[in-house]
């Protein structure tokens, strides 16, 4: 099919039309089927893909549902942010139009001291959380006997929890969030082993692994309404030194006015053996059945 067409004007004679004809009204209106990214490229046809791929009522839509939450969280990190001096550029502001609120929210948004993040999905506008293992309670911590704080690039917060022995393994966290409408996945990002990184080369140590395939590791969530979910796993070494993310249970959100508390945990607590050579980078909530990229799933 082309892009233009005859039709017969009102002299009586014939005219070209093309997609720049059409009113934005109508391309608005043919937008609303497509994801984010494929509105943003087809906004480069001309003029009125263009007004029409900007259009509030194109966006709205795409938003969730307790976007102007999430927004204002946005705005004061933002805020947080040029009064420290550390900000460069405009600031994010809630009267921006829908499409800008769209992409700021797609941009990670540290809260809590930092130590917990959110963003959106580009494509389907869903919500993901990350919470560090900073922002967790962990049964020894701050005995350097048993665990250390890694710096590493491989973790959203530059920083991991790693294990060097122990006898009781416990991690619990809480999260509170008005989460929009819908089913979550909630997972444990871990990795066996100590990555680091020699002339450009990623390497894995492993010298302190043990005591994983003993006893399997239990993982729980529970909500403020009620919901609970609990997992096993034997963790086991991957071929690769890589992470992993362990599911520990789905939850539902029916309303985002009201925020949800969630209380998860970790623990291997089974004191015949010691345990060690552990990562824990977070906690990581997903909307259900999304799978990020390269991601190594765990599920039961």
């Amino acid at each position: 099919m082309g892009a233009g067409s005859s039709i017969l004007g009102a002299d009586g004679e014939w005219g070209e039309t093309s997609l720049g004809d059409m009113p934005e009204s109508c391309v608005a209106a043919v937008l609303l089927y497509l994801d984010p990214p494929e509105i943003c490229q087809v906004a480069r046809l001309n003029r009125a893909f263009r007004g029409a791929a900007s259009a509030d009522c194109v966006w709205a839509v795409k938003l969730p549902a307790n976007y102007r939450y999430l927004a204002a969280l946005a705005a004061a990190a933002d805020d947080e942010v040029h009064d420290d001096g550390d900000g460069n550029g405009k600031r994010f502001s809630l009267a921006a139009t829908k499409k800008e609120i769209y992409a700021r929210l797609c941009r990670p948004t540290r809260f809590d001291a930092g130590i917990k993040e959110f963003w959106i999905l580009k494509n389907k506008g869903g919500l993901c959380i990350s919470v560090s293992s900073k922002a967790m309670t962990i049964t020894g911590i701050d005995d350097r006997r048993y665990w250390s704080h890694l710096a590493t690039e491989e973790s959203r917060f530059h920083s991991v929890a790693y294990l060097q022995q122990i006898w009781w393994l416990e991690v619990d966290g809480e999260l509170e969030f008005c989460f929009p409408p819908g089913s979550y996945s909630l997972f444990f990002h871990l990795h066996l082993g100590r990555p680091y990184r020699r002339m450009g080369r990623r390497l894995c140590a492993t010298e302190h692994v043990h005591g994983w395939d003993v006893t399997p590791t239990r993982f729980q969530l529970s909500t403020s309404d009620e919901q609970q979910a609990t997992s096993e796993y034997y963790l086991h070494l991957h071929e690769q030194g890589g992470w992993k993310l362990y599911h520990v249970g789905d939850f539902v959100i029916s309303n985002s006015d009201e925020p949800m508390k969630l209380k998860f945990s970790m623990m291997q607590i089974d004191c015949t053996h010691t345990k060690g050579g552990l990562c824990v980078d977070s906690v990581f909530i997903y909307p259900k059945g999304y799978k990020p990229e390269r991601a190594n799933i765990v599920c039961m």
